[in-house]
């Protein structure tokens, strides 16, 4: 089966990317036809960069390489589900579909500690003043 066999090589990506002391991450994102188009791994501690996730990444790629059309047709596979700022990158990239290999619940099962601890978040503040620059925008 094609979504097998290029998560097996999303998870080697995931492998090479702890093996050059990064976070296990792997992915790329496959055409219609099964096709790699484009690949990465994990790089956030040797980039020093905490954005550099290869969904990220990749989603960024898609955005300036692939036209509306061939995005929706690509398929992200990915070594464990994307985290939000991802998802928030994939689905503006427009890519059609992600297939990944560990749930986000699975990895905080793996993970001494769980996840990172929650920002407190306040808002909404000032909505008459913050909306004029956006009014008329979309």
């Amino acid at each position: 089966m094609i979504d097998d066999t290029l998560l097996r090589r999303a998870i080697a990506l995931a492998a090479k990317a702890r093996a050059g002391g990064n976070p296990p991450f792997g992915s790329l994102l496959a055409g219609p036809d099964g096709t790699v188009l484009a690949e990465d791994h994990n790089t956030s501690l040797t980039d020093n960069d905490i954005t550099a996730h290869p969904e990220l990444k990749l989603a960024r790629w898609a955005a300036q390489h692939l036209d509306a059309e061939t995005a929706a047709a690509t398929t992200m596979y990915t070594s464990c589900q994307p985290c939000g700022m991802c998802t928030g990158a994939i689905q503006r990239s427009g890519l059609g579909r992600v297939v990944y290999a560990l749930s986000t619940e699975q990895l905080l099962g793996l993970k001494p500690g769980g996840d990172f601890p929650p920002v407190p978040l306040e808002g909404p503040a000032l909505y008459d003043e913050a909306r004029v620059p956006v009014e008329g925008y979309y």
